[in-house]
């Protein structure tokens, strides 16, 4: 007769990671799952997508990769990566070095990307225009109560902050923090803040950019990284090859952690704006920016890095515990390992009396590789626009932006899901937690 109890567990946040928990937890029987999302449907903002070799392989672990397979038309070919330009210089600009992803790389338009995640879900786990206001952590039952800005209330063992950057999970965990243990300083993790960096974003159908003799633009065959000095474009084809996802960014490093000058997250723009910022660039650029659908600006945010991911019964992942630069395409990416460790943890966790345990073994496993990540995002984005240790310095600017996305290949989700079973396992017969 089995001994499992249900834990009941409460995703915050119907994005990327939130949506891939959901999917990952409801393959253990003993796990009630309810997703709590503030919008009346599911959606992702941006278009542009990359995935690695390494998060493929979470895919495969979790039976989607037929299904992400079908999303995709790209393919796992050693022989690409990003070629590196240098374009701000005038009418035509060089290409100085290439970056190629042995480990692979798959492109998707995040819409297509997050309907695989939604297609793989159960029937009615997920309850919509669910905005949560507070939480309360119940000392007596260990139970969470959930309070809904409607004025509706809930209950779980478990709360998952998956609400993103600006999430509401965080904001309370770490102003609850700051009072309790005395510590204002912890208050600096609770808001987002700007990096400096504009980026401009939008779409170019594949049919603009071939020629009336055949000839294709590069970003069509081949992601490209152009850059300039406090700026730099990067541009890839998505939606099966139908589109080129552009984002072209400009910084001001003197303004980073200051309030925008403007507005306040993201805003409509002028194709002619984004012209003008770039007017100086080669005419490959120009010919990306020219064609741009519906260009929207963006202010580039970030979060401070965090020196937790639980408190309690609560846990922060994807973007409300690491949003981060999208330098180096790894903030979704990043997002999915948090989700898979922390299932892989919790289908092992067969009573809520362990659940300690098992957020233990998380916050170890993820925290540390997150707050990593996020700060080789930071240092890629000054690199990509000169403003690094190597300056203008190409010759060795090229081998350092390389070594940015090692961490793809230092170990495998199977190691890490290992490391973070080994851990709880360590804590599980330890006589300092003999009470679990």
């Amino acid at each position: 007769m089995s001994t499992e109890k249900t834990l009941r567990v409460a995703i915050c946040g119907g994005g990327i990671s939130g949506l891939c928990l959901a999917v990952a937890l409801s393959q253990h029987e003993h796990i009630k799952v309810d997703v709590w999302e503030s919008a009346e449907r599911f959606k992702e903002l941006g278009a542009g997508l990359m995935v690695f070799a390494r998060t493929w392989r979470i895919f495969q672990l979790l039976g989607l990769e037929a299904n992400f397979s079908a999303a995709t038309h790209t393919k796992p070919d050693p022989s690409v990566g990003y070629q590196f330009r240098r374009s701000d210089l005038g009418e035509e600009g060089f290409g100085w070095h290439f970056v190629p992803f042995p480990y692979g790389c798959r492109t998707f338009h995040r819409a297509h990307f997050l309907d695989v995640f939604v297609d793989g879900l159960p029937p009615n786990i997920v309850h919509y225009g669910k905005r949560l206001s507070s939480y309360k952590q119940d000392e007596t039952t260990a139970e969470i109560i959930l309070n809904f800005t409607d004025g509706s209330c809930a209950t779980c063992d478990l709360l998952v902050g998956c609400d993103g950057i600006k999430s509401t999970v965080r904001k309370q965990m770490f102003s609850t923090m700051a009072q309790r243990e005395a510590k204002p300083e912890f208050l600096n993790f609770v808001d987002p803040k700007w990096t400096g960096t504009i980026a401009y974003r939008g779409l170019v159908p594949a049919t603009r950019l071939v020629g009336p003799g055949g000839e294709r633009h590069r970003t069509l065959d081949s992601p490209v990284m152009y850059c300039g000095k406090n700026q730099h474009l990067v541009a890839y084809a998505i939606s099966r090859g139908e589109m080129v996802n552009v984002v072209a960014y400009l910084t001001d490093p003197s303004k980073e952690n200051t309030v925008p000058d403007s507005f306040d997250w993201v805003a409509d723009c002028d194709r002619e704006e984004v012209l003008q910022t770039f007017s100086s660039w080669e005419s490959e650029a120009q010919v990306l920016l020219n064609n741009m659908q519906n260009p929207t600006k963006w202010n580039i945010h970030k979060i401070s890095p965090l020196p937790n991911a639980v408190d309690g019964r609560v846990v922060l992942l994807g973007d409300a515990l690491h949003a981060m630069g999208p330098h180096l395409g790894a903030g979704a990416t990043t997002a999915i390992e948090d989700a898979f460790i922390l299932a892989i943890l919790l289908g092992a966790t067969s009573s809520p009396d362990t659940l300690d345990l098992a957020l233990a073994a998380y916050e170890e496993i993820r925290l540390a590789q997150a707050n990593h990540i996020q700060h080789l995002s930071d240092e890629a984005g000054h690199m990509f626009e000169l403003n690094s240790s190597y300056r203008e310095r190409l010759d060795d600017l090229g081998p350092a932006i390389a070594r940015q996305w090692s961490f793809l290949a230092d170990t495998t989700p199977d190691d890490e899901a290992k490391r973070a079973l080994d851990y709880r396992f360590r804590l599980l017969n330890s006589s300092d937690l003999a009470w679990s």
